[in-house]
């Protein structure tokens, strides 16, 4: 989330909008939110019907759910999909504001 945070810019200059949505209650998911001050979108997922929904990974020895990045057009067609296997495995934003480009 780092990454998003820090590159949050270029994502708003390409009218791209940022949802994270992530395992925790709504409680403690929001305070995190606030205690970061993120400027994106946050859905908690504490009954993990989304990770269910679109396949993401839990390995429970790599501290837990997996990275996955998605693209969703403004249809709401997913365009782009990235299953990570560690928690460092993220596409840089470089190609992923490239994606947006040939969207």
């Amino acid at each position: 989330m780092a990454q998003l945070r820090q590159n949050y810019e270029k994502f708003e200059e390409k009218n791209t909008k940022i949802v994270v949505i992530g395992p925790e209650n709504p409680k403690a998911f929001r305070k995190y939110f606030e205690e970061n001050a993120l400027k994106f979108y946050g859905i908690p997922d504490d009954t993990l019907s989304v990770l269910k929904l679109y396949g993401q990974k839990v390995n429970l020895f790599k501290l837990g759910r997996m990275p996955a990045q998605m693209l969703v057009d403004q249809k709401g067609i997913l365009r782009y999909v990235h299953y990570g296997h560690a928690m460092s495995d993220i596409p840089e934003t470089a190609e992923l504001l490239e994606l947006i480009d040939a969207l």
